[in-house]
């Protein structure tokens, strides 16, 4: 169920959703739903090039925003796709595992560099 969720609100985020707090890239990384389908924890990464880290986290806190205030009509939109007897609660989250990789890229290239001039 969190594949099609996921699917969905991509499709939502891509064609419906007019918030100008949605700005660059959007992408929906995972929905987790719990065992008992009672929540679903949508993981969101937030593209934009060229932003300082208070600026990024800005964005992404503008996004979270837009994302809760767009919530009830997403619950809607899936409700009408997916036959389910109880709509999941959304959760929005930002996914820092793109963040991480990154830190660690910078991590291993500074050991290899510096393993080089030894």
């Amino acid at each position: 169920m969190g594949e099609e969720i996921r699917r969905i609100m991509s499709d939502l985020i891509l064609r419906e959703l007019k918030d100008p707090r949605i700005s660059g890239m959007v992408s929906i990384t995972a929905v987790d739903v719990t065992a008992d389908g009672s929540f679903a924890t949508v993981y969101l990464s937030v593209f934009e090039q060229g932003l300082s880290e208070e600026e990024m986290a800005n964005v992404q806190e503008d996004v979270l925003e837009a994302m809760q205030s767009a919530k009830g009509f997403m619950k809607r939109e899936i409700g009408k796709q997916i036959r389910v007897r109880h709509m999941p609660e959304l959760i929005f989250k930002i996914d820092k595992s793109m963040d991480y990789g990154r830190h660690m890229d910078e991590l291993i290239d500074k050991v290899m560099k510096e393993q080089n001039e030894k």
